[in-house]
């Protein structure tokens, strides 16, 4: 068999493989690599669906980190720069026909098509780029600054304001209460020109009443009247020296829970794991007293699971004690969401964060519309949700129906 050889005038084929290689090392010599992107998976593994690459510094070496996104999870490996470069040599393209790979002064892009013929396509940038940090153990883009007082003063960062290693769950959650403070902030009807009045049920040590106190007088640059409510005197007592201590205007703890400490104005209304009904009077106490964010994350659901009654349909899913509780906890708050929709609030319940003391995780976050619904269809809908299950009484209801703050249809 002969094999006809090319005449003089072809011209070989170009490797875009080693082009594109040599543009991913070149960045990565000149620091101004951003990210590198492989996707169009062909191989084997299941749920496998992209790549993604990016600078870290591991232990003062310079590494990629590469996330193998799935379906339904991630996983990140670390890997030095040649062990790096040789991978995503071998990935393309016998596991991947696409690389898009982002630089500080260069776009380029290899596809290979079903065939197998390659192409690389380069740009540059419309604007210019920033190269990310490359720490591995940066700290992330936070609402608070570790070397805010009441950090230290409170136990979660030593005297040079550093983590303390054992609070690093706690201070995890703080951030991320804040942060989700700020975003409703951003979608509420709030104005920052006058006083933030806040009460903060079940405040315990105090770690998110100074934490939002903090945030709108330092960050925002607000007036804010924060009460911190508390049953254990001694934990009053604390917070209190600490507030006066760190001379806190507008921070104030008093000894009691949401029934005995009821203000008549709010514009934030904050509890975290009230234990069953407390949470109802929680966000009672938040809608009659005019408050424009409301923040609950509940805890316990014995009124419901005592009333319930399972459909028959349901009854042999239902019939496991586990799955009950579940049930009767995602009725409870789903009812509790639909009556804060229907006093006006736009709400959302979500998972929050793992707490120190328990693995309850979700919160229901309510705010303000600026313009008010009919809530008459919305209605209907509660009534036959309590219906389908039975439930006679829900507290929340009962307290707004008490006051004139829900009024249902005959």
């Amino acid at each position: 068999m002969s094999v006809t050889a090319p005449s003089a005038s072809a011209k070989p084929a170009p490797d875009h493989h080693a082009r594109f290689i040599e543009l991913l090392q070149t960045s990565l010599e000149q620091n101004g690599f951003i990210k590198l992107v492989l996707a169009k998976y062909v191989g084997e593994e299941a749920d496998l669906q992209r790549i993604i690459i990016k600078p870290v510094t591991v232990k003062a070496q310079p590494c990629l980190s590469f996330v193998y996104r799935y379906k339904t999870r991630d996983i990140t490996k670390n890997l030095p720069l040649d062990e790096a470069l040789a991978t995503i040599a071998g990935l393309l393209p016998a596991a991947f026909k696409n690389a898009h790979l982002l630089a500080l002064t260069d776009e380029a892009q290899l596809e290979y098509s079903k065939k197998g013929k390659s192409s690389l396509f380069m740009s540059k940038p419309q604007q210019l780029r920033e190269v990310p940090s490359a720490e591995h153990n940066r700290e992330k883009n936070r609402f608070l600054d570790l070397n805010r007082p009441f950090l230290k003063d409170l136990g979660v960062t030593n005297a040079q304001h550093e983590l303390i290693p054992a609070m690093s769950r706690k201070w995890k959650q703080i951030n991320k209460f804040i942060e989700v403070f700020s975003h409703a902030l951003t979608s509420s009807p709030l104005a920052l020109d006058k006083p933030v009045r806040v009460a903060d049920f079940g405040s315990g040590k105090g770690y998110l009443t100074f934490a939002i106190h903090d945030y709108l007088r330092n960050t925002l640059k607000a007036e804010g009247e924060v009460t911190g409510v508390e049953l254990r005197e001694e934990m009053v007592n604390l917070c209190n020296t600490a507030a006066a201590k760190l001379e806190h205007p507008g921070l104030v703890f008093k000894c009691g829970d949401v029934r005995s400490v009821a203000p008549s104005e709010l514009d934030v209304m904050i509890a975290l794991h009230a234990c069953d009904i407390a949470t109802d009077y929680a966000i009672h106490t938040g809608i009659r007293s005019g408050a424009s964010i409301i923040m609950c994350s509940p805890c316990c659901h014995k009124q419901i699971r005592l009333q319930i009654q399972s459909p028959a349909l349901l009854k042999p899913m239902l019939q496991y004690g586990l799955h009950l509780g579940q049930q009767a906890e995602m009725v409870t708050d789903s009812l509790r969401a639909l009556f804060l929709e229907a006093c006006g609030y736009e709400t959302k319940v979500f998972e929050f964060i793992s707490l120190d003391h328990t693995n309850k995780n979700k919160m229901i976050l309510a705010v303000k519309r600026a313009e008010p619904v009919d809530p008459t269809q919305l209605l209907v809908k509660i009534q036959e949700l309590k219906a389908f299950y039975q439930i006679s009484e829900h507290c929340l209801e009962t307290l707004l129906l008490a006051d004139g703050l829900l009024k249902l249809k005959a």
